[in-house]
This record gives structure tokens, C-alpha cells and sequence, in this order.
């Protein structure tokens, strides 16, 4: 394998044109086929933490398969605290894939780390996936060729059972249900992880340089011919899901305030919901007062109003601090990601496996 090896410290702390997989500005319009030289069929992008029990497997199942056009995969190590970074590069000198290795300089989330490896995929259709296992990797070329052979500009996978814990399911309800509100999807379709997305899709998607990557959002502007096919969902075999409640949070947060002003219009219609409600309140107050002449002292009836309208209140300025902060952030100057080390190892003699010789 011949192996290459490039350190990266960008100074505005987002690796966007600096390194050679960065497609020029106008590569978005020109003709998808001419757009690179050195293209490749497939690129796979695992976004990696917590997986150093686990990446060297996946990489050694997918290294075996034998999709039209040849294959490539890029690992982003998300500033995992294992050891994922030795598993990885370990892989650079023993695959018979080409492989790129990408190391982010702290974690920066899941959404973060696929957004750099898709600015360095060489594929016609990429594929992101995750690195533990739970999506079959022979399920991989038959997700490629649904939407090559479909035409399809993104294919999503759904799955029969999902072997997550009972909260996590739950949680990817919620989030989906959130996402037929907010976002221009067709109804019904399932957000995952695993998802084939063609050059034209990840072209378009990488020019979004803000700090809050949602990547299924940055797809639903991109295009809506869309599809999805159901695969398998395997138990996890390793660790516990890096997923817990905050990051499901700041996750929903990314879709609801990113992409949509819809919880700004949420707090507008509690705000005029309140109004009324205030409104009515003081007619019957007045009226009580002109025709009963025998009003209460009205100290708990005061202090639930005040409650009530405190609390929407609250509610109303903490969406507006949500999207004044984001903004803020994002004018700051706040990176998508800081790229530290990129690693590269080519098949030899710089042979695409699956491109004849």
C-alpha cells in the first residue's frame, strides 16, 4: 500500500479547501462524471468513536466486497477517547482498499464527522455508516446499487426490528415525528444513519460550513428524489451506544433551530394563545367586579396567571437566546471541525480495486 500522510492546521479551524479531495467551487455544476480524475465507484464513510474494538472488523468485511466502480473508505476519528486512533491507522498499511484516515483535533459529533469525511470522498455514491456494526456490510452493495441502478440522488435504509435499547427507539421516534414538522421530507421516511447519498447530493451538501451540520436537513434542500429500502439491524456487539439524552437534545436542537423556523412560530402562537387568554381573563375579572360586587382576595387565581405567563414567556425567550446564540457562534467564526491529521494508503501501483488496470 503506498501510504501518505499530510498534517493539517487550518487556520480558520474548518479543512474545506485545503486538502486535494476538496472539490473547486464551480465542481458543483460541472458534469458529475469529470469532476475527478482519480473517482472511484464507492467511498464509505465511517465516522469513528469509541470504535477501536470494532472498526478493524468492519473495515476487513468491507474491504471484501466488490462494488461496480471499486471502493474506497474514509474513517474520521471524532477525538475518540480510545484507542481508535492506533486501530485505524494500523489499517493503513495491511488493507487492500484504499483508505483514508481523518483525525478531528477534539469531539465535535457524529453529524460533524461525517460532514469531513464526505469533503474527502472520491466516490460517485457515498455511504455513511456507522462503526459498530449493527449495519450488516453486506448490505452495503445492495444499498449502492438501489440507487445507482434507480437513479436515485439518496437512498435511506429502514429497518424490521431495530436492536437499540427501548429509550433509544423511542428517542428516533421522536426525533422523525419532529422531522415531518419541520423539515420538506416525504412523509414517513425513516432518517438513518446508513443512507447512499450520490456525488451531486454530497457536493451540494458540503458547502454548508456552519458549526450545527444536521446532514439529513442539508439533504431535504438538496433534492427530493429520494428513496429507501429495509435492511437488517444486527445487535451491537461492543460498548454501549454513544448516544445518551444530552446528545439526542443537542441533536433535536440542530434539526428544530437549523433548518426550520417553525419554534419560532411555535412561541409566537403561545405568546397570542396567552394574549387571549389574558384578554378573557380580564373581561370576566371586570365583570365579576361590576355585577357580583363580592370578589375573593384572587390571590391564587393571581399567582397561577402569573406562573402561566411566566413561564410561556420564558419559554418564548429562551427559542429567541437559541437562535440568537447560534447565530452569534456561527458569525464568530465557530468551526464545524478541526482537522489535525489526514493519512491516506492507495492499492498499489495506485489501482482502484474494481477499475480495470
Amino acid at each position: 500500500m503506498n501510504h501518505e500522510t499530510r498534517l493539517l492546521f487550518p487556520a480558520s479551524g474548518l479543512d474545506r479547501a485545503s486538502g486535494p479531495d476538496r472539490l473547486p467551487d464551480d465542481a458543483a455544476t460541472a458534469d458529475p462524471g469529470a469532476a475527478r480524475a482519480d473517482r472511484v465507484g464507492l467511498s464509505i464513510v465511517i465516522p469513528v468513536y469509541r470504535g477501536a474494538a470494532t472498526v478493524g472488523r468492519l473495515v476487513d468485511e468491507l474491504s471484501r466486497l466488490t462494488p461496480q466502480g471499486g471502493l474506497e473508505i474514509v474513517l474520521v476519528n471524532d477525538g475518540s477517547p480510545d484507542d481508535s486512533d492506533t486501530a485505524c491507522l494500523s489499517l493503513l498499511g495491511t488493507s487492500t482498499v484504499p483508505i483514508t484516515y481523518i483525525e478531528h483535533a477534539r469531539n465535535y459529533g457524529e453529524h460533524n464527522a461525517v460532514m469531513t469525511g464526505l469533503r474527502h470522498a472520491r466516490g460517485d455514491y457515498v455511504i455513511t455508516m456507522d462503526d459498530d456494526l449493527q449495519n450488516p456490510p453486506e448490505e452495503v452493495v445492495r444499498l449502492y446499487d438501489h440507487a445507482r441502478l434507480g437513479g436515485w440522488d439518496v437512498v435511506y435504509t429502514r429497518y424490521a426490528v431495530k436492536q437499540h435499547a427501548g429509550w433509544r427507539n423511542l428517542g428516533s421516534r421522536f426525533a422523525n415525528a419532529v422531522a415531518d414538522r419541520l423539515l420538506d421530507k416525504p412523509r414517513g421516511l425513516y432518517l438513518s444513519s446508513f443512507r447512499c447519498m450520490s456525488a451531486l447530493v454530497v457536493r451540494a451538501v458540503t458547502r454548508y460550513s456552519g458549526p450545527y451540520p444536521y446532514v439529513d436537513g442539508l439533504v431535504m434542500q438538496v433534492t427530493q428524489r429520494i428513496d429507501s429500502i429495509e435492511v437488517r439491524h444486527l445487535p451491537r456487539l461492543e460498548g454501549r451506544s454513544n448516544y445518551n439524552l444530552r446528545r439526542l437534545v443537542r441533536l433535536w436542537l440542530n434539526l428544530a433551530t437549523s433548518f426550520s423556523l417553525a419554534p419560532l412560530r411555535l412561541a409566537i402562537y403561545a405568546g397570542l394563545a396567552m394574549a387571549t387568554l389574558g384578554t378573557i381573563g380580564a373581561v370576566l375579572t371586570i365583570a365579576e367586579a361590576l355585577f357580583l360586587r363580592d370578589t375573593p382576595s384572587g390571590w391564587a387565581s393571581t399567582m397561577v396567571v402569573i406562573l402561566l405567563v411566566g413561564g410561556v414567556q420564558s419559554m418564548i425567550l429562551g427559542v429567541l437566546g437559541e437562535y440568537v446564540g447560534r447565530t452569534f457562534l456561527s458569525s464568530n467564526g465557530k468551526p464545524q471541525a478541526t482537522v489535525r491529521r489526514i493519512d491516506r494508503a492507495e492499492s498499489p501501483d495506485g489501482i482502484l480495486p474494481g477499475h480495470p488496470s
